[in-house]
């Protein structure tokens, strides 16, 4: 390995140790709509940052005994908003990780401010058009776009979402390129934004 390639990783496993310095017990919390890519690019960040990567769906389908779409069809939206509530609050009790939530999570009050307690919220934003080419690739595990127009309701559910999911402590676009660079714009974004919080909060005890 060339002395570029050893200095580059030496660099990034000290960003990564001043991360989890700040982060503490902290999750990474990524939140949006379905499509943006939470699931692979939260396994990715979670792999650079050393701790351990988790899906809220599937763990909320380990939970119910079956997928997703099977909850939404027996039990319907409020029955599995509500479970997914309760498992995103045991889940943020086990941190530091790089916790993945469902395109719906953020849009529950309290599980908003579960998050801001105890973790860090990254919004992946992505255009209409990206998420619905992404979204056309696995329409069968999207429930709330079997409708007869996916496309209006992915619409509405931007329109009703965003101005929730702008409330998260970050914002990184998830557009059309490797998900190893969205992955490095987050560590870029993370350092300055705990610094920053880490400096309030030691203002607001004095």
């Amino acid at each position: 390995m060339s002395d570029i390639a050893l200095q580059n990783d030496a660099n990034a496993a000290a960003s990564a140790a001043g991360i989890l310095a700040r982060l503490g017990r902290r999750s990474i919390v990524l939140v949006g709509m379905m499509g943006v890519g939470k699931t692979s690019i939260g396994r990715r960040l979670a792999a650079r940052l050393g701790i351990p990567f988790v899906d809220a769906d599937a763990e909320i389908e380990k939970a119910a005994g079956m997928s997703i779409s099977d909850i939404f069809a027996r039990h319907g939206e409020p029955d599995f908003r509500s479970g997914e509530a309760r498992v995103i609050a045991r889940l943020l009790e086990t941190g530091p990780q790089v916790l993945a939530t469902g395109g719906g999570a953020f849009m529950n009050a309290e599980t908003r401010a579960a998050i801001r307690a105890k973790g860090i919220s990254i919004w992946l934003n992505a255009d209409f058009e990206v998420l619905m080419r992404r979204i056309n690739k696995r329409k069968n595990d999207r429930p709330l776009l079997a409708t007869p127009d996916p496309a209006a309701t992915l619409r509405r559910l931007l329109a009703e979402r965003e101005p929730v999911y702008a409330q998260a402590d970050l914002t990184v676009q998830s557009h059309d390129v490797a998900h190893e660079t969205i992955v490095a714009e987050i560590l870029a974004a993370l350092p300055s934004f705990l610094n920053s919080a880490a400096a309030s909060n030691a203002k607001g005890s004095r």
